[in-house]
């Protein structure tokens, strides 16, 4: 039963707690607004690493395992050099990029879905398909390219040609298709 209360007991001042946790989210957030600018869906692998050991290190600051603060902000500040020198090389050398970044996959091409590189990306025809609907396109055949692009997101290029009632360009203001008869 002492083995149990001593869960409960506190093996570093509450106040020291409360110091060490707002000193460290002040530090986490004035280092995030600097250091990973991007918005959060362009993170990429390497930002993700450094965000699960920022948190893993700030948690060590927060919960006193360091002996100072100090000690928790010099292992940020490695963690955070280090987050910065791979986005530099990577932006400075080609060969970098490639074993870093993935890259740009055609997921359709002229109304076709190109299944093999489907598969390789791990991505269901359904989970395309709910993409290409975000883009507003309900038939793949309407896709002249669809390119999953290294940040993850999809760039699509329409079929020339096709068009929906609702294209601003092809309709006229009745929202009649150009050269359609009412």
């Amino acid at each position: 039963m002492n083995e149990l209360g001593s869960l409960l007991e506190f093996s570093v001042p509450p106040l020291e707690l409360v110091v060490r946790g707002s000193v460290v989210y002040l530090g986490i957030v004035l280092l995030f607004r600097f250091v990973l600018r991007r918005d959060l869906g362009q993170l990429g692998v390497a930002d993700v690493l450094f965000i699960v050991l920022i948190a893993d290190a700030a948690q060590n600051g927060m919960a006193g395992e360091y002996r100072t603060l100090a000690d928790a902000f010099v292992l940020l500040a490695t963690l955070a050099g280090c987050n910065l020198a791979l986005d530099w090389a990577v932006f400075r050398f080609e060969w970098m990029q490639r074993v870093f970044e993935p890259p740009s996959v055609e997921l359709v091409r002229d109304g076709r879905i190109l299944r093999r590189n489907l598969k390789r990306e791990w991505m269901t025809v359904e989970e395309l398909m709910g993409k290409l609907r975000q883009e507003g396109i309900a038939d793949v055949a309407d896709v002249k390219v669809a390119i999953l692009e290294r940040d993850g997101k999809l760039s699509v290029l329409k079929e020339a040609g096709r068009s929906h009632p609702t294209d601003p360009v092809k309709c006229d203001p009745g929202g009649q298709h150009v050269g359609e008869k009412a």
